[in-house]
């Protein structure tokens, strides 16, 4: 009787340390992820983009407000925000404390749903078997995106909610084509497509959710690099097999890090920060990005050509 007792009990502690680690150790665990992405001309200077994303933040994150100050020490070329930032009515003086070390380079941003919608407790498992597109039951804002946008862009960021710009990034010449959140139905493709410059020594494509329709029309139209959020890597991940759920459409084997699609270039951020109501992540650790980009190989003569991330 006490041996059979003893293994739900085991199970319970071992469920309880689980969840402890996961809420208090792993979702405090920020790290850094550096990628080499051959995409420049030969010949050029390697250029670094840092890219952050899903923050979800409430003013009291301190832990996280000071780590992401710690990244000007990396010195980017260009920092590029994919969405998600806020989680809290207060929070836009808190991420800009965050950023205020970054905002004397360039940089760009989109939206995501959380930055309109604020955060209500729902159930996580629902996520196994769907996303959660359409499940905001708010219709009016609740959270001040539009400040969030006026704070960024008075320090010089461009907003790249569908709409292009062409901005110096060090020595490149660069083409942005952004869209907002597709995750909401306010991505607006049609009012950016065509042909991508092939003057521009950089095409770079931004979103928050990567959903393969819009990756595709981005591809279709040149641009070299994709950027995107909004998945948190699956957050709660299974060890040597990794996410369960993507929450969008693209396929568990590209919910976060750097990968292919058609032509282009991908990244998916795993992200810094977690909804309010749903605080832990299991081995997924939030995160930010160092892209490095550099020139693309030249074609062997066995047609072979490439590089290698890292």
């Amino acid at each position: 009787m006490r041996k059979a007792a003893a293994i739900p009990l085991s199970v319970l502690g071992l469920g309880v340390a689980g969840a402890g680690y996961a809420a208090v150790i792993e979702r405090n665990w920020f790290r850094l992820r550096r990628f080499d992405v051959p995409v420049l001309a030969p010949g050029q200077r390697p250029v670094r983009i840092l890219q952050i994303s899903d923050l979800h933040l409430t003013p009291r994150r301190d832990r996280l407000i000071r780590w992401v100050r710690s990244l000007a020490s990396l010195n980017p070329d260009l920092v590029v925000n994919t969405g998600d930032t806020l989680a809290h009515p207060d929070a836009v003086e808190a991420y800009m404390r965050a950023v205020d070390p970054l905002l004397d380079r360039p940089g760009l941003f989109v939206y995501g749903s959380n930055d309109l919608y604020a955060p209500r407790p729902k159930n996580p498992v629902r996520y196994l078997w769907r996303t959660s597109k359409g499940d905001s039951e708010q219709h009016v804002p609740s959270l001040p995106w539009e400040e969030l946008g006026a704070a960024m862009r008075e320090a010089g960021w461009l907003d790249m909610n569908n709409t292009t710009a062409r901005l110096k990034v060090a020595d490149l010449d660069v083409h942005v084509g952004g869209i907002d959140d597709s995750h909401i139905d306010r991505d607006r493709y049609d009012e950016i497509a065509g042909p991508a410059p092939s003057d521009a020594d950089l095409r770079l494509g931004v979103m928050h959710s990567p959903e393969p329709r819009n990756m595709s029309r981005f591809a279709e139209d040149g641009y070299q690099l994709l950027l995107a959020g909004h998945t948190h890597g699956g957050q709660l991940c299974i060890p040597f097999y990794g996410a369960l759920v993507t929450n969008c459409g693209i396929d568990r084997a590209r919910v976060k890090g750097l990968s292919r699609h058609e032509s282009s270039w991908l990244h998916v951020s795993a992200g810094l920060g977690t909804s309010p109501y749903a605080p832990a992540r299991f081995a997924c650790p939030p995160e930010a990005t160092l892209l490095t980009l550099v020139p693309r190989r030249p074609v062997a003569s066995d047609g072979t050509s490439g590089r290698k991330v890292r």
